[in-house]
């Protein structure tokens, strides 16, 4: 009884969110994945209430009573229902309750999310965030510089237009004297031929699609797509041969994957999938992914075992898998 006397009580001066419109449908691909996850951790607060000194460029306060005078939000989540200014930074962040024991906070594509017990009032919720203020600017500051260089790399999909091919530039050229009963592509290892002088630093590789000089974008990112998937089959299929007898294991099976972030996982019963994007890297990673997941029909899970047993195969291991997660892969 009393503790429902206590919620009426919080719930009775818990100012109500002010109305939204419609959430911006989110662009964020993150998913889980076996050994890279680029979901942010959450950080957790303790439930007592905690000491933290005032400052005077950082005050929380309630969305629906925000001062015009404001400067323009920097961090502002589509779900929004309460800020804070941080450091002079305006941060507009997803609120929830729910149940569960400490205060959480999520850093994701979308900004910040906070989530809080139903029995903790919000003064405490306020003075939580002020005291993770530093985490949260980082997080915030590092996921949309990522966002940035993501974007950065989107693909136009066009006559000229360069991607990514085992850790090199390849050249899209399109060639409508190339195919022969169908859409061809094929690799070549010269430069354009242009009247420019070619620079130093330009691609090599030249990837001729048998389109006429006329097809759409999508036309053209769907014929180099199914050479990247074909070529990625032939090379996963060689590297698990190779690798395979050194595990001392058999896989049976070999699918390809689509994910955005998950780059491969195991079945007991042999069964691998590695995504067709890990052709935009090196081979060396491609290796380090391969053996990962050869390594679990050895060791289904993430323990000190299983990573002995990568590392014997893949000493340097942690760089490569480093540069999964450091290097952006292009936006389709």
């Amino acid at each position: 009884m009393m503790q429902r006397l206590l919620q009426f009580t919080l719930d009775l001066f818990e100012p109500k969110p002010a109305p939204f419109a419609a959430p911006v449908k989110s662009t964020k691909t993150s998913e889980k994945q076996s050994y890279v996850d680029e979901k942010e951790a959450f950080g957790q607060v303790s439930r007592a209430p905690i000491a933290i000194k005032k400052r005077a460029k950082s005050k929380p306060l309630d969305i629906a009573h925000a001062p015009q005078t404001l400067a323009p939000t920097t961090f502002r989540h589509p779900r929004a229902t309460r800020e804070t200014l941080l450091d002079g930074i305006l941060v507009a962040y997803e609120f929830r309750r729910g149940k569960r024991r400490t205060i959480g906070f999520s850093a994701c594509p979308d900004g910040l999310v906070v989530s809080a017990p139903k029995w903790v009032p919000l003064y405490e919720i306020d003075k939580a965030v002020l005291e993770k203020s530093g985490w949260i600017l980082k997080k915030l500051q590092e996921i949309g510089a990522r966002h940035q260089q993501l974007e950065s790399r989107r693909i136009d999909w066009k006559d000229g237009c360069s991607v990514p091919f085992l850790g090199d530039q390849v050249v899209v050229v399109l060639d409508p004297c190339h195919a022969a009963g169908g859409v061809v592509t094929e690799l070549k290892s010269k430069p354009l031929d242009t009247q420019q002088v070619v620079a130093a630093a330009m691609p090599h590789l030249t990837l001729h699609v048998g389109l006429p000089f006329s097809a759409t974008a999508d036309q053209i990112r769907d014929a180099v797509q199914t050479w990247l998937m074909r070529q990625a089959k032939r090379i996963f299929i060689e590297r698990l041969d190779h690798f395979a007898p050194t595990l001392d294991v058999q896989w049976r099976k070999l699918s390809l994957s689509s994910a955005r972030t998950r780059w491969g996982s195991a079945s007991a019963d042999g069964a691998i999938r590695l995504n067709w994007r890990l052709v935009h890297f090196k081979s060396s990673v491609i290796d380090y992914v391969v053996v990962h997941e050869l390594s679990h029909l050895r060791v289904m899970d993430h323990s000190p075992r299983f990573w002995d047993t990568v590392r014997a195969v893949v000493p340097n291991y942690s760089d490569l898998r480093g540069q999964l997660k450091d290097q952006p892969i292009p936006r389709w």
